[in-house]
């Protein structure tokens, strides 16, 4: 249902951008920077949106080309967890899992203004937006198994044959508002889901893996004691595969104009009567 919504919501944002290329074109260019929160939503939180949220930052360029869409390139920094202990859920209790992993994602993004609007115009002021796109981060899940944190990736802790990847593509998208402060500064407030197309950004997904056929090495062993494994879960659904993990940014945007490099100069001339 998520992969249906997250497809209908791209084909409705470039639908509405190629309507509008009829529109009055202009150039503003900006920079900004990013202050929110982070969270997910998989196997250990399956749909409680806005718990488990983290500090996010970023920064991004946006390149506007008309007063109603505009191209935006940034990087995002956040960090995503939960914990099975936290949940109601007997079968999560029993399966007393926990995860957290920072997300490095650099993204390339088009939004769509359904007013005009660009910074210091004085009736274009503020407009609600929705923006597609597509992005690369980098995950690595680490679980508290009673000796720290530890990444879990390379323990294989469902038996498989080789490691997940750990970068990975995902397609960001979602609304906003923006808001002029001036004549070249802007504020947004943007909430923004990721699609992505792998299951273990928290190290859980397939079934429960027989310890006898996979790795026994000291950290493994201590990982699934934890989760105290019993002979009749093996081979028995630890996560979903069905279904792949979600990421999410949200927060306030800071942005500022950028000066027009091809924007002619009317200063006076130089005066050269006296050489």
């Amino acid at each position: 249902m998520r992969f249906k919504l997250a497809y209908i919501f791209v084909f409705v944002t470039v639908f509405f951008t190629v309507a509008q290329t009829s529109k009055r074109n202009f150039r503003q260019r900006e920079l900004g920077v990013f202050l929110g929160g982070s969270y997910y939503i998989g196997d250990l939180n399956t749909f409680k949106h806005f718990i488990y949220s983290k500090p996010a930052v970023g920064a991004f360029f946006r390149y506007t080309t008309n007063y109603r869409y505009a191209f935006r390139f940034g990087f995002n920094y956040g960090n995503i967890a939960a914990s099975d202990s936290k949940s109601s859920n007997p079968d999560q209790l029993q399966r007393n899992a926990n995860f957290q992993s920072a997300i490095y994602e650099f993204n390339a993004i088009s939004e769509f203004n359904f007013v005009e609007y660009r910074i210091g115009h004085d009736k274009h002021y503020f407009t609600m937006y929705i923006f597609a796109g597509i992005a690369g981060f980098h995950f690595d899940p680490k679980g508290n198994i009673g000796q720290g944190w530890q990444s879990l990736q390379p323990l294989r802790t469902e038996g498989q044959a080789k490691p997940y990847l750990l970068e990975q593509i995902s397609i960001p998208f979602g609304i906003g508002f923006k808001y002029n402060l001036g004549k070249f500064m802007g504020i947004g407030f943007e909430w923004g889901p990721r699609k992505t197309f792998t299951d273990y950004l928290d190290d859980v997904s397939g079934l429960y893996p027989d310890p006898k056929t996979t790795s026994s090495s000291g950290l493994l062993y201590a990982y699934r004691n934890k989760a105290g494994l019993l002979n009749d879960q093996i081979a028995t659904m630890r996560g979903n595969p069905r279904t792949k993990d979600w990421y999410f940014f949200y927060g306030l945007s800071i942005n500022f104009k950028l000066g027009d490099p091809h924007r002619p100069c009317y200063g006076v001339g130089m005066n050269t009567s006296r050489f």
